[in-house]
């Protein structure tokens, strides 16, 4: 009973070891900082390096690897092994030091909560513990190392660019088995080199989707910090498809577009298989740059859920994009903004903010109604260049029980004849009617919930969160100007089709400098909406006491991204369809 403790013993050190988190004490120590508030927020070598410096950084990887190392060697010693060394034993106790650095019960005892790590260091200790314990020939350790620094350095060679980190150490941890086999090495072993690999593979799952859809970063390329670089400066926005063909943009899905084309892989099944796909990183906007010469980075964080999706599953939609925000903080997001219908998710972003107090959070809704200010001018001049006065002319609103709906209400009040207010909630139009009509005495307003209306009127703004289009060209009659603020659009393409009708996207905005990005997110080529400008905006200027959460926009707020859109070389785009 007693020895069997004893031999047991090396497993629960080793677990324990694992556990202790080398980065953030060494860190905490010598800079009296949470490494994790910094970067990207990983306790790990690399970060230590970029955040903290070479000395910490070396002492950190140090420590990781001696996790890995000093288990196996504790299970060979006559005092926990007895007179026969038990491989298997050999092979738990790193396993443990592995599931220790990737589960920490440090964290879990502290904060309830694991440190996420991927353990490639503690599983290079496991490789050189066993190499001193004489349990495996030392090839196998030259084989691995081998195989890791090939897959940085041949790119080099052929490409003048490192390789990935992370390709290189699924691709040395993948090698593991089989360099056991090739040295002799007996079945615990090899079966050892199986599990680390699948561990670290699993472990890298989201790096392997970076690295099919051309995001993941390599060796030496600069990555933004989040409270460390000043010249570049990193944010997040959340994506989500229109309609399935934008499933197959990324390399990441593009698998299955061929059996979705040939009715192999029904609609209704990928659906339910893509509820439970976690937030991915999947492209990085690059080439924003302002006047004062710092670069803005946007990383794409999608969730592949088609509209009716997010709608369908609001409690489990709020929990994805809280998620993003945990991605967000990781890759180093000075904040994250809820783009589309994610800007509607969790009582407008209230929940998700609630549930990632790490990082600010935005709808964007502010921004958005700013450019909704600027964009009434806009409409009027379109009217008048046909020859129609606003003064005498008729405007609907769709959709204005919301915020910016009601908004663009109050910017039309005074410089119309008569106002149409279509919503969903009649008595709720009435109040907003009431106080517009206070307003501006001479203005007739209609209130309805019949879009049917649209088609006595001049000009229509649509401001709906609807997954699907409200505006069909029944509801239009021909000449009608359209500003069109639905995310998906309100204005279905068959509107282009009756005479004379100009379609205006609303809040696209054009950024400073030369937008480069891969994937196209229905805006325009170098073209953004206005609430990711928004997040641009406010992770250049810190303000993230101003982000946009819940139904409510301060007209304060409206006036100060406005008034640094125009600082920064923002400019809201006049992007005209007519049919």
């Amino acid at each position: 009973m007693i020895e069997g403790l004893r031999a047991g013993l090396p497993i629960l050190i080793g677990y324990l070891l694992g556990s202790i988190p080398f980065g953030y004490v060494i860190v905490k120590l010598i800079r009296g900082i949470d490494i994790r508030e910094y970067g990207s927020h990983n306790i790990g070598a690399t970060n230590v390096l970029r955040v903290v410096g070479w000395f910490p950084a070396l002492l950190t990887l140090l420590g990781d690897i001696g996790k890995g190392v000093l288990p196996p060697i504790l299970a060979t010693l006559p005092f926990f092994a007895g007179e026969h060394v038990n491989p298997w034993l050999v092979v738990l106790a790193p396993l443990a030091a592995i599931c220790g650095h990737a589960y920490s019960a440090y964290f879990y005892i502290k904060e309830r909560q694991f440190a996420r790590g991927k353990a490639v260091a503690a599983g290079l200790g496991a490789i050189i513990g066993f190499v001193v314990s004489r349990q495996v020939a030392w090839p196998a350790l030259a084989i691995v190392a081998a195989v890791w620094a090939a897959a940085l350095v041949l790119p080099k060679l052929s490409q003048r660019r490192w390789g990935w980190v992370s390709l290189s150490s699924i691709l040395a941890a993948c090698s593991l088995p089989f360099a056991f086999a090739l040295v002799g090495a007996s079945a615990p072993y090899i079966s050892f080199g199986v599990a680390a690999a699948v561990f670290v593979t699993w472990k890298h799952k989201e790096n392997i989707g970076r690295l099919l859809d051309g995001v993941e970063p390599r060796l030496g390329e600069r990555v933004p910090l989040a409270g460390v670089d000043k010249d570049e400066i990193a944010c997040a926005f959340m994506i989500h498809p229109i309609t399935p063909e934008d499933w197959w943009q990324t390399r990441r899905f593009s698998w299955a577009v061929g059996l979705y084309r040939r009715g192999l892989l029904p609609l209704g099944v990928l659906k339910r298989l893509l509820l439970h796909v976690r937030p991915l990183k999947s492209d990085t906007i690059r080439g924003i740059r302002v006047p004062d010469g710092r670069e803005v980075l946007v990383y794409l964080i999608a969730v592949p859920w088609l509209p009716e999706m997010i709608k369908d599953n609001p409690k489990l939609a709020a929990l994805r994009a809280a998620q993003a925000a945990r991605v967000a903080r990781d890759l180093g997001a000075r904040c994250i903004g809820l783009g589309a219908y994610w800007s509607v998710v969790g009582n407008k972003g209230q929940d998700v903010q609630a549930a990632s107090p790490f990082i600010p959070v935005t709808n964007g809704g502010a921004y958005t109604a700013g450019t909704v200010k600027q964009a009434v001018p806009m409409v009027l001049a379109h009217l008048r260049e046909r020859g129609k006065e606003p003064e005498t002319s008729t405007a609907a609103v769709v959709g204005a029980n919301g915020v910016v709906g009601f908004g663009i209400c109050r910017q039309l009040s005074g410089r119309v004849a008569r106002l149409v207010m279509v919503g969903t909630d009649v008595e709720r139009l009435e109040r907003s009617a009431a106080m517009l009509r206070r307003r501006s005495p001479n203005l007739e307003v209609v209130t309805t919930t019949d879009l049917a209306a649209c088609s006595e009127a001049d000009m229509i703004f649509t401001a709906t969160s609807t997954v699907e289009p409200v505006l069909f060209p029944a509801h239009v009659r021909p000449g009608t100007v359209i500003y069109d603020l639905g995310r998906p659009q309100d204005v279905d393409d068959s509107v282009l089709r009756v005479p004379g009708v100009t379609v205006i996207p609303g809040g696209v905005v054009r950024p400073p400098g030369v937008v480069q990005q891969r994937l196209d997110v229905h805006f325009g080529l170098g073209l953004i909406p206005a609430c990711m400008a928004e997040t641009i905006l406010i992770a250049l200027e810190e303000s993230y006491g101003r982000v946009s959460l819940g139904g409510d926009t301060k007209t304060e707020n409206i006036d100060y991204f406005v008034e640094r859109a125009e600082k920064y070389g923002f400019q809201v785009v006049d992007q005209v369809s007519e049919g």
